[in-house]
């Protein structure tokens, strides 16, 4: 076996070309920066990193396959000795297994094995007389755990369900199922178990605590399930638009319930700089996924090793009244190293400062308090050595919150996120909240990377319409936006117009009106929906309304051949579509749900958008490259221009139509936005004739359309000879008056399900 050392920062290049060759990785190596023994460090089956913790300690860390684990994790190499030593016997890559399926009462288990490693399939079936639940057909998976829910085998006939018993468990004690009763479960040996180990049959007829599960050492949490779990819990607490009927939670954050989020990150010697600075990221997009939703939460976000270091403290972020890009800039500038050089990690600490500011809130907000939700989330491997256990400094925030009433339970949610290779998973899982069998507090992570995609599951399809605006940004190549509909209308003379069109409401297609002609057949217009490639939207078009000011020949006798004034119209839809993560509204101008997304209050005038949005005489926006069914949405930059940079917009008609300044003011009037030109040393992008209808929008924490693609001066497109710079697009401004009043009159019809509120 040879010896593979890789420097930490080459690491993932060398590893991308380093194939697995019957289970060894080979490699030319790089020089060792370790000055312990090299002797026995190999690992059969894998490769190793070496990574420099600090001037005294190195770490050398195992890797292996998927569906493999490392018998010995890592070494610490401190004062030329290694921990622990290498011995003869190298480390080994070893397969994963899942936990013994073989504890279902009342069934039987195919096949029987004595261990079940990665793919392995297991079948479930109940003895005659008794009831099946979970999942019949189970697989082992590369993480540790079996696919599918717990099976149970049961007879129905106790006020609770039987709460089954989870593989991996070597008993339960307790199958009388009536109120009060009890459960308790113990995992084999070598497992940890994450869960309620005791649960409690409650008088709604569901059990107390969390399912328990039993993990190995290996065992992980794929980013798929910490999305569905942490953020199905998370959407709870920050929507909380309908009472369950199991938990009975229901605080109204929208209107005056408060919202205080307390963030802290593990930067000790334990948590490799890497970890640390995805879990950076992971922070700055939870709380920009947070701010889609119409609460404003307060942060106090804090980082801990030895010391504490607050990036922000909630005192300061409500006295200051914080932005989120402060939050952002002041994460990005900590200084990793500098805490590096202090080897103590205080956990108790960082959850002492967080019972502080919430001991503080309650004693100094005595009306806010409690109307107030408190949400911790502490990233860290759970690895201490000084300060003590936290758990009793985790109490006393439970019983700051509750108050001695034990209906307040519900106002305060911890959640713990495991980073890095050695995690203190049983410790860990008794600082989080044990509250419902659907909620899930503690996760376990392989890699932070991914959980940046997954938190996009974090947006409450239920609560879909106030969030407009919604796009996903963390794709390599584009971003993804599913409000973008690519519309074809076929004419009677057969002839088709390709435009684009924008989802403003489930019902409701926004686009420009010369697209269609009036004798045009619904039936013969198809739409496509588009995320990362086009597809039938599947629901059928019940009418079209053009704007009543359109009239493409209504200024001849002005000798303007065709007019744009007022171009654009609204597809109905038979039935609302269904939204999805995939599928979403955009935001229009002068509704309450644009105020939401620009976080003002429901009755802020129209005016305080636009002054907002337009806020220069040059103003960024952006435009989509019209070409959904071949390729992906492309995303070039442009500008509005608006105020006195619109006259250049005149000038230019006037020189490339070759007409008057009165009939140029004709043709251009105050319902046009226009763009184009050279602004700042660049030429602004222009569109194409397949970009008609499509959306002229801004961003500001979600995305707002302020206009659509009507025309333009010149198709430079198809003729390439032309100059880019010569050209102007002109966009019908949403903003204009008699524009509101034609969407509101159809997007504001409360006879037409989903409306939106004009303000």
């Amino acid at each position: 076996m040879q010896t593979v050392l890789f420097w930490s920062s080459f690491f993932l290049v060398i590893l991308n070309h380093c194939p697995f060759l019957n289970g060894v990785c080979f490699s030319l190596g790089a020089p060792s920066i370790s000055p312990c023994p090299d002797n026995n460090l190999n690992i059969t089956g894998g490769i190793y990193t070496l990574s420099k913790v600090n001037n005294h300690e190195i770490i050398l860390r195992y890797i292996c396959e998927e569906g493999f684990y490392p018998s010995v994790k890592k070494r610490v190499c401190f004062r030329g000795q290694w921990n622990p030593k290498p011995t003869k016997k190298l480390a080994e890559c070893k397969k994963v297994t899942c936990p013994n399926p073989n504890v279902l009462e009342n069934g039987d288990v195919q096949p029987f094995k004595r261990s079940y490693v990665v793919n392995d399939t297991t079948t479930y079936k109940c003895y005659s007389d008794f009831t099946f639940r979970g999942s019949a057909t189970r697989v082992c998976q590369p993480n540790g755990k079996w696919s599918g829910g717990t099976p149970i085998c049961s007879h129905n006939n106790n006020h609770c369900p039987d709460p089954g018993i989870p593989p991996g468990m070597t008993n339960r004690e307790g199958h009388i199922f009536d109120i009060d009763d009890k459960v308790t479960y113990n995992c084999q040996k070598d497992l940890k178990l994450i869960g309620s180990k005791v649960r409690v049959c409650l008088d709604g007829g569901y059990w107390s605590g969390k399912e328990p599960e039993c993990y190995a050492d290996f065992t992980y949490d794929t980013p798929e399930e910490v999305a569905e779990a942490f953020s199905s819990s998370l959407k709870t607490t920050i929507t909380m638009h309908e009472e369950s009927e199991q938990t009975g939670k229901k605080i109204n954050l929208d209107q005056n319930g408060k919202l205080d989020i307390y963030i802290a990150l593990d930067a000790s010697d334990s948590i490799d700089e890497a970890d640390f600075n995805k879990a950076k990221e992971v922070i700055k997009k939870l709380i920009n996924k947070i701010s889609y939703y119409e609460v404003r939460p307060n942060y106090d976000i804090l980082i801990f090793s030895t010391d504490i270091k607050h990036i922000v403290n909630m005192t300061d972020f409500k006295r200051k009244n914080s932005k989120l890009l402060d939050i952002f800039k002041s994460l990005d500038n900590y200084n990793f190293e500098e805490d590096r050089k202090k080897t103590g990690t205080n956990i108790r600490k960082a959850y002492e400062s967080i019972r502080n500011s919430i001991s503080f809130e309650k004693e100094n907000n005595k009306k806010d308090f409690p109307v107030t939700q408190h949400v911790v989330i502490m990233f860290t491997d759970g690895i201490a050595n000084m300060g003590g256990d936290p758990k009793p400094v985790v109490d006393e925030i439970r019983q700051t919150v509750q108050d001695g009433k034990e209906d307040r339970e519900i106002y305060l949610d911890l959640y713990a996120f495991g980073v890095g290779s050695d995690v203190e998973k049983e410790k860990i899982d008794e600082w989080v909240t044990k509250r419902y069998n659907n909620e899930k507090y503690f996760f376990m992570l392989q890699d932070l990377q991914k959980v940046e995609e997954t938190l996009d599951e974090m947006i409450d399809e239920s609560t879909s319409m106030p969030l407009c605006g919604l796009y996903k940004d963390y794709t390599e190549k584009r971003p993804s936006y599913p409000w973008m509909i690519s519309i074809t209308v076929t004419h009677e003379n057969n002839v088709g117009t390709n435009c684009v069109g924008s989802l403003v409401t489930p019902r409701f297609i926004l686009t420009a009106a010369h697209c269609f002609k009036f004798d045009d057949d619904v039936k013969k217009i198809n739409l496509l929906a588009h995320n990362s490639k086009a597809k039938s939207l599947g629901v059928p078009v019940e009418k079209v309304h053009l704007h009543p000011g359109y009239n493409i020949t209504g200024k001849k006798k002005q000798q303007i051949n065709e007019s744009y004034e007022y171009d654009v119209a609204l597809i109905q839809l038979k039935q609302s579509v269904k939204i999805s993560p995939d599928i979403r509204t955009i935001c229009i101008p002068c509704t309450v749900e644009t105020n939401r997304a620009l976080q003002l209050s429901d009755t802020m005038p129209c005016v305080k958008q636009r002054e907002m949005l337009f806020n220069s005489d040059l103003v960024k926006a952006n435009f989509i490259k019209h070409d959904l069914v071949t390729k992906p949405p492309k995303n070039p930059k442009q500008h509005v221009l608006i105020k006195k940079e619109k006259g250049d917009c005149l000038l230019q008609a006037q020189k490339v139509l070759n007409i008057a300044e009165e009939t140029a003011k004709l043709m251009i009037t105050e319902n046009f936005l226009c763009t184009g030109g050279v602004t700042k040393n660049s030429i602004d992008e222009i569109t194409c004739k397949g970009d008609s209808g499509g959306p002229i929008f801004l961003e500001s924490n979600r995305l707002i359309q302020v206009g659509v693609i009507s025309w333009g001066l010149m198709d430079i497109c198809s003729n390439v000879d032309k100059q880019k710079e010569d050209a102007r697009d002109f966009h019908i401004n949403l903003f204009d008056q008699k524009v509101q009043e034609f969407l509101e009159k159809h997007l504001g019809n409360e006879d037409i399900d989903t409306p939106l509120h004009f303000i």
